[in-house]
């Protein structure tokens, strides 16, 4: 039985027929993997002195980081880890837009849905610290459940335990952000199973089987580069700057009875807090929050003849304003809400949506010009 397993390892891992132009952008699945083990592992060394009370998690995390031997390095792996996962994340998502790697029907279905689960993870993650910034974020975030008719009431009544977030509340996220990372990792697993079942595409967009290689070693080594890089950068950001990405009112405990001036969400969630509050209506702000991130579901549905927008003079114009509109819709989303970000915030949404709405057009327009 062990050999079957370490044959089965050996064929799907190793020599994994891979083909051979692939660049260094297909390198970020592999990244978000590594940074995926960093925060299971640095999670669950907090997890032995982090104490899920309302009146102890503040000062367990203080604890973990002045008195646990090595807990500021655990403490800061986790939060920058977070970070430089989700960047690799939409580097991910990025290239798979690019070279239209959503055809992969399955392989797609299972990221995106890794990636909302791992959205949820990051922000029960949040709540934790129960700082200032923790706190009101719940809050907010948790309330817009109240915009589903006639249940929204009685629904965040159960999710917080009470009629206010308490400490059930954080017990309850404790428990959901402690087990959600075995699920993502049990979907990485079906993501890895159907990658390998379906093969990688490549930049050219073919699909044939003759210009393929052997994964190991050849692309081994090609991670262990990436790898080194990213770990580079993430240790100089952990022992130089490891507060850079932090909300400064987190590192003040939560009290119900003062709200911060500005309360927003950590920087990977910023484009959809913006798209949330560009919106006047509260419910149609949720619905297009949803919107931007389930509307990666549908793109599977687009039918096209080769995979790389290199191709495509038309669509590369219209991906590139895309990436810039995410970038702004980034920065806008950490502004005040006032004249003239809210504004702004409405353009770029409206821009957000039109891109995937003109997607099936504009794609048939330049496939019909360059390829008749």
């Amino acid at each position: 039985m062990n050999k079957t397993m370490m044959n089965l390892i050996n064929l799907s891992l190793l020599k994994l027929p891979t083909p051979i132009n692939i660049s260094y952008w297909w390198n970020f699945g592999s990244i978000i993997g590594m940074f995926l083990t960093m925060q299971i592992l640095s999670g669950l060394f907090i997890s032995m002195h982090y104490t899920p009370h309302i009146n102890y998690a503040f000062s367990s995390l203080i604890h973990i980081i002045q008195n646990v031997k090595f807990g500021w390095m655990m403490h800061n792996i986790h939060i920058n880890g977070a970070s430089m996962f989700f960047l690799s994340l939409y580097i991910h998502i990025g290239r798979n837009l690019y070279y239209n790697s959503y055809k992969i029907f399955n392989t797609w279905m299972i990221g995106t849905s890794i990636y909302i689960i791992s959205m949820a993870t990051a922000f029960l993650g949040y709540v934790l610290p129960w700082g200032q910034m923790s706190f009101w974020g719940a809050t907010v975030i948790t309330n817009l459940i109240t915009t589903i008719p006639y249940l929204g009431n009685l629904i965040i009544q159960w999710i917080w335990g009470g009629f206010s977030i308490n400490n059930a509340t954080l017990n309850r996220f404790y428990t959901l952000h402690f087990i959600l990372p075995f699920i993502i990792l049990l979907m990485v697993m079906l993501h890895l199973f159907f990658l390998h079942t379906n093969g990688s595409s490549n930049p050219l967009g073919t699909k044939s089987d003759l210009f393929k290689i052997s994964f190991h070693s050849y692309f081994t080594i090609k991670d262990m580069l990436t790898f080194t890089l990213f770990l580079m950068i993430i240790s100089l950001i952990n022992l130089l700057h490891p507060y850079m990405l932090s909300d400064p009112d987190n590192f003040t405990l939560s009290n119900p009875l003062v709200t911060p001036i500005h309360i927003q969400p950590e920087w990977y969630f910023l484009f959809a807090y913006a798209i949330l509050r560009s919106i006047p209506n509260k419910l149609g702000g949720v619905i297009a929050l949803l919107s931007s991130i389930l509307i990666l579901y549908t793109l599977p549905m687009i039918n096209i003849k080769i995979n790389s927008l290199t191709f495509y003079p038309i669509n590369q114009f219209m991906y590139w304003m895309f990436i810039n509109t995410f970038l702004l819709l980034t920065w806008s989303g950490s502004q005040m809400i006032e004249t003239p970000f809210m504004n702004i915030s409405q353009i770029l949404s409206m821009i957000y949506f039109l891109y995937f709405m003109f997607f099936i057009i504009i794609k048939n327009l330049s496939e019909n010009m360059f390829f008749k």
